[in-house]
């Protein structure tokens, strides 16, 4: 460990050389490499801890750069995961990092995390903060929690020395129908970067000790304002009961049956082949930029235009992200489970990116 290197903090006298040692020994593990998690690895890996770990198997969107900084414009379409190993390791040459291209699913979340010591949520669903949980519960693995939504963002740490969980705050998760749609769930670019270094703050917390870790409370941040506010929440003890997975998550990681990805669908579009694709975006944005071959009908009218869809044939949905699409290969689902439904991962969005 270079000491000079991290000379400014350690001559904080309530840090010292012993939490440095600390930081060095151990390793945390980041799910997302988005505009949460991008802040949290910076911050960490300058500080020096000694591994970090990188889950994230998604590609940069022209759409992620005003907020997702660690990234250029030269790197559109790019991984993200290979991109932020290469800027991560420039930075702090001395850092071990474990990368893994793949979104976190229930079948590989207890064997990821097992290897760490700390946990950061830095995904964008509710079925990944609800997996990560219940893997931490079982793991008894304390994990760091960060969401947003507009203006505001929410901060907190589950599962630490036998704390309240996450199902303590929120018992279920939302149905898809509950949940805003990626047009209606904008973000000011600059709320990652404040959410994302509350987080790293609360991991440096954990693993050295020093201040007091936000265990059952619920740190609430609005940027209109620059307010802060806590809610105090309790253990419900049933909540570390857990001694498995759940079969299903709903829509893990942006995993699903009958999805593909957009390279797939570009050969499907290449070939002469008839295609059933259905743009369930509004109206206005069907108008405004449409793939050849795409029929608009829109997620709210879907439940009401079943009779426009041939069964006899594949049907393949697209919105702007994936998002809506994939509340629409439910619905499709659930009605037809014999027909062949496909949805395609990032949407119009990773489309533009990677096939323009």
């Amino acid at each position: 460990m270079n000491i000079h290197r991290y000379q400014r903090q350690i001559s904080l006298s309530e840090f010292g050389p012993r939490a440095q040692q600390k930081l060095a020994e151990a390793s945390v593990l980041v799910v997302g490499v988005g505009g949460l998690g991008i802040p949290v690895l910076q911050y960490l890996n300058a500080m020096g801890v000694g591994t970090l770990g990188l889950v994230e198997q998604d590609v940069i969107e022209l759409t992620n750069l005003q907020r997702q900084v660690l990234y250029e414009e030269g790197d559109v379409g790019k991984p993200k995961i290979s991109v932020a190993l290469e800027r991560l390791k420039a930075q702090n040459s001395d850092t071990h990092f474990k990368s893994y291209d793949t979104f976190l699913t229930k079948d590989n979340a207890l064997a990821i995390i097992a290897d760490f010591d700390i946990v950061v949520d830095a995904s964008d669903n509710f079925a990944t903060r609800y997996l990560v949980n219940d893997a931490c519960v079982i793991l008894k693995k304390p994990f760091v929690y960060g969401a947003l939504h507009g203006f505001e963002g929410q901060v907190s740490v589950f599962n630490y020395q036998g704390g309240p969980t996450y199902r303590c705050l929120f018992p279920k998760m939302p149905l898809p129908s509950e949940v805003p749609n990626c047009n209606e769930n904008g973000v000011l670019g600059v709320l990652p970067g404040i959410v994302g270094n509350l987080q790293a703050l609360e991991v440096i917390k954990v693993i050295t000790g020093v201040g007091e870790v936000l265990s059952g409370k619920l740190l609430l941040f609005n940027g209109l304002n620059q307010s802060y506010q806590k809610i105090v929440f309790k253990l419900r003890p049933e909540n570390l009961n857990f001694l498995q997975l759940q079969n299903s998550y709903g829509a893990e990681g942006c995993s699903l049956d009958g999805t593909i990805d957009v390279m797939q669908l570009q050969e499907l579009l290449q070939s002469n082949k008839n295609l059933q694709l259905i743009d369930v975006r509004t109206k206005q944005e069907f108008n405004d930029h449409s793939l050849p071959k795409a029929k608009n009908i829109p997620l709210d009218e879907l439940a009401q235009s079943l009779p426009q869809i041939d069964l006899t044939q594949p049907t393949y949905l697209i919105c702007q992200s994936g998002k809506r699409s994939e509340i629409a290969l439910k619905l499709l689902q659930d009605v037809y489970p014999k027909s062949r439904f496909y949805h395609i991962l990032g949407g119009m969005n990773r489309f533009l990116a990677t096939c323009s």
